[in-house]
């Protein structure tokens, strides 16, 4: 198994690994794992353990920030930060994806920007701060690559309903077109369009129509630039 260089990864983090070992797992994936004649982990034990941890520092952390917020728009807060496209946006954005071991296959069907799996990485890099540094280190790792812009970041949750209103507000329509269907039955990607009033504008992407129809609204508001 050839090493990666996590240098500038960790500047990016801000935080230095006393055990790089950690980090190896965190971004071994299970096709890889399976295909290795070696004893490979995959980093499914570090993402459910950072799955946990990222629940209960945002729940913390928004408790404490918003004190004039109600249980269920915590909630709805909490569950537009932690969902997969917010996470994925991340560490696509930091380009998690390029420190990735995977398999051949799944490579050849562009593994490293697939939203689930970097998804994944987000919360598999974060159990493996935990273990190498403790939880002071991961909650520093979720404050300054999560709980920044927050309110940017809530819209996502509300994307189709904030959208919807604005466009009734200028007396236009809006309606979502679902653009192809890909991957095995167990692993269908949607592609859908916004349309305002027939026009095209934003697509997104999703395992599910109903997430594509939302990546799809949200990029359109971004687009716009209405809405915050």
């Amino acid at each position: 198994m050839k090493k990666n260089d996590y240098t500038s990864l960790e500047e990016i983090l801000g935080y230095k690994f006393k055990n790089q070992d950690y980090l190896d797992v965190a971004f071994t994936h299970k096709s890889y794992a399976n295909e290795s004649k070696e004893d490979i982990v995959s980093y499914e034990r570090y993402e459910f353990l950072g799955d946990a941890i990222l629940q209960f520092v945002v729940s913390k952390e928004l408790f404490l920030r918003y004190p004039e917020k109600s249980e269920g728009e915590l909630t709805k807060l909490r569950a537009s930060l932690v969902c997969e496209y917010t996470l994925s946006q991340i560490t696509k954005e930091l380009e998690f994806g390029e420190y990735l071991y995977l398999s051949h296959g799944e490579e050849l069907t562009g593994g490293k920007n697939r939203s689930s799996i970097l998804c994944d990485l987000f919360e598999s890099v974060l159990g493996a701060i935990y273990l190498d540094g403790g939880i002071e280190e991961a909650e520093k790792y979720i404050n300054k690559l999560l709980l920044t812009d927050i309110e940017h970041k809530s819209k996502f949750y509300d994307a189709k309903s904030i959208l919807q209103e604005y466009v009734q507000s200028k007396g236009y329509r809006v309606e979502y077109k679902l653009v192809s269907t890909s991957g095995p039955e167990h692993n269908r990607i949607y592609e859908s369009v916004a349309c305002i009033d027939g026009k095209e504008y934003e697509k997104g992407t999703g395992h599910t129509k109903k997430m594509a129809e939302q990546v799809a609204a949200h990029r359109t508001i971004i687009k716009l630039n209405f809405g915050n």
